[in-house]
């Protein structure tokens, strides 16, 4: 299994995510963060998904949910792993080669 790390980026991404959902529906938000935390941690084990828009990453949708994760195999202290680079929901506007905004 490799090591699955979060970017900076990542982490607030799913801050926002939880922070928007609960405002409405605290029991969803926790699910779909735990979903998404749960999608990373997988990859891990078995990293799957399509090449990304953005040269050098992949993206794996989440099953249920419209959230996409995307991520890079990188070398992280002389081992590969797994680095969650975004998550993004699905209909946001994603340029090729840049993330939204």
């Amino acid at each position: 299994m490799r090591p699955v790390f979060w970017s900076v980026e990542a982490q607030r991404d799913n801050l926002e995510i939880l922070t928007y959902l609960a405002a409405d529906n605290p029991g969803a938000a926790d699910r779909v963060v735990d979903a998404i935390a749960e999608a990373g941690t997988a990859l891990g084990r078995f990293a799957t998904g399509k090449p990304g828009r953005v040269l050098g990453t992949y993206e794996k949708p989440l099953a249920r949910y419209p959230y996409v994760i995307a991520y890079a195999v990188q070398l992280v202290d002389g081992i590969e792993s797994i680095v969650i680079v975004r998550v993004i929901h699905m209909a946001r506007d994603w340029p090729s080669e840049d993330w939204p905004e």
